[in-house]
């Protein structure tokens, strides 16, 4: 059979245009939203007179047979039939003939591309955002319970204050839960029906889109026909989701890379997220971590693609659009797994709290809880501040930390408050005097974790 589009032509393509050209090797599993489109679509013209209820039933009974060929691997994908929409089209009307070619009326394969990806697009969202809230709530349960272990916090990877395991966690919960967010916000803009755009400005045909709409399950039909199909926006706004939510787990996979090392220890992952060495028996490699953090790559990659592809386009349609799909497949399908793999690490990642016990001694970290003690006490902020940094210089030419300094000290550093020693400055209380909205006391972060999980029942 000769192309769909053949009539103007008087030769085939040769094989390597038909090889450059197709794109049936990917879109192919766009074939059960094309056949859902199709089927609103004919419906729609039947309620509208412009073709017979026998011509719709027909053409909606050959359509479900397509797609269970298609279904059971019956049916041969030839690059020469370019895309999924030419080849359910072709295979429809070998199956009820002539009728068949009424299949295509008052739509273009603009804007049943559009739906087609859109209603792909739609559940691919929904799909990811149940990934986003099974980690969410994976990170939830393990703040609660490593909520009462305390360790470094770290600002340039130095040890800055003490903080609980508990608020590390929700530290990383609401930048996932900001993913969500957008997700959802996102969907509210994939809402919505390209279907009878046509190629570019709409049909002379008494076509009726909100009953597409509604039977598509839509919010609302789009609404300029030159902009639904010279627009990729909703991708986009995919891939830039995508490429943030794998930033937040890169970012995540990073420190799970490093708490994991010899050096630090802060934690142990389960064997079985773990791999070892060819060569080196005592190898304990955090290899999901490394793949998550490498894999956002691959999704940063696909955001500029596409911003590449769409930056000089004109309006409306060009061949250039075709490279969404494959950008788009591969940060759904990298997101997704990478999002449910990271989940069952967490799971099963402990936080190891003698060594964090131990660690907790370096670095001077209860510095900012004395500075502010002597801002309580009226001396200005700068002034403690300089007080502090002179008591830390002195510990470090002593040899000693915080906990060793006595009154003689104190005296010797002109400390301005009569203190016979720094234990009320203890790491545990560091913890549970830092009570400011947001802060890491215990009562704080059960807060955050109660807030937590009212988003987690919305």
């Amino acid at each position: 059979m000769a192309n769909l589009w053949g009539g103007r032509f008087s030769k085939q393509m040769e094989n390597i245009t038909a090889d450059y050209n197709e794109s049936i090797s990917f879109d192919h599993k766009l074939y059960k939203y094309s056949i859902m489109g199709s089927i609103a679509h004919v419906k729609m013209l039947a309620q509208q007179g412009i073709v017979s209820e026998a011509v719709s039933n027909e053409i909606i009974r050959g359509l479900n047979i397509v797609e269970q060929k298609i279904d059971q691997n019956e049916v041969a994908f030839k690059i020469i039939d370019e895309d999924i929409m030419m080849i359910i089209e072709k295979e429809l009307i070998k199956e009820i003939g002539d009728t068949g070619k009424y299949l295509h009326t008052a739509r273009s394969r603009n804007d049943q591309n559009a739906v087609d990806e859109i209603l792909f697009l739609r559940e691919a969202t929904q799909n990811t955002i149940t990934h986003l809230y099974d980690l969410l709530e994976v990170i939830i349960k393990k703040a609660e319970e490593e909520a009462d272990k305390i360790m470094p916090g770290f600002t340039h990877l130095q040890h800055a204050q003490p903080i609980t395991v508990g608020f590390y966690y929700m530290a990383h919960f609401q930048g996932l839960k900001r993913d969500v967010e957008r997700f959802k916000e996102t969907l509210k803009r994939v809402n919505v029906n390209p279907l009878g755009a046509c190629a570019m400005a709409g049909t002379t045909l008494p076509t009726d889109r909100f009953i597409t709409t509604e039977l598509l399950g839509f919010r609302e039909p789009s609404e300029n026909a030159m902009d639904t199909v010279g627009s990729r926006d909703s991708i986009l706004e995919y891939l830039f989701n995508a490429a943030l939510c794998m930033t937040h787990l890169s970012g995540f996979a990073e420190e799970i890379i490093v708490f994991n090392s010899q050096e630090f220890n802060f934690i142990t992952i389960d064997d079985s997220f773990c791999t070892g060495s060819s060569i080196m028996p005592q190898k304990k490699n955090p290899d999901i971590a490394e793949l998550v953090r490498g894999k956002s790559g691959r999704t940063i990659g696909n955001l500029m693609t596409m911003l590449t592809v769409l930056k000089g386009t004109f309006l409306t349609l060009n061949k250039d659009y075709q490279e969404d799909k494959e950008a788009l497949f591969d940060s759904i399908h990298t997101l997704d797994r990478s999002i449910f793999i990271f989940a069952r690490m967490l799971e099963n990642i402990t936080f190891n709290e003698e060594v964090l016990k131990s660690q907790l001694k370096k670095g001077f970290i209860e510095a900012t809880d004395i500075a502010e003690y002597l801002v309580l006490n009226h001396i200005p902020f700068r002034e403690a501040h300089e007080l502090v940094g002179n008591l830390v210089k002195y510990c470090e030419m002593t040899g000693k930390t915080f906990p060793d300094i006595t009154k003689t000290d104190l005296i010797e550093v002109h400390f301005p408050i009569e203190l016979d020693d720094l234990s009320r400055f203890s790491i545990e209380n560091c913890i549970q005097n830092r009570n400011s909205y947001g802060g890491t006391s215990p009562t704080d972060v059960t807060r955050q974790i109660d807030n937590a999980k009212t988003f987690i029942r919305q």
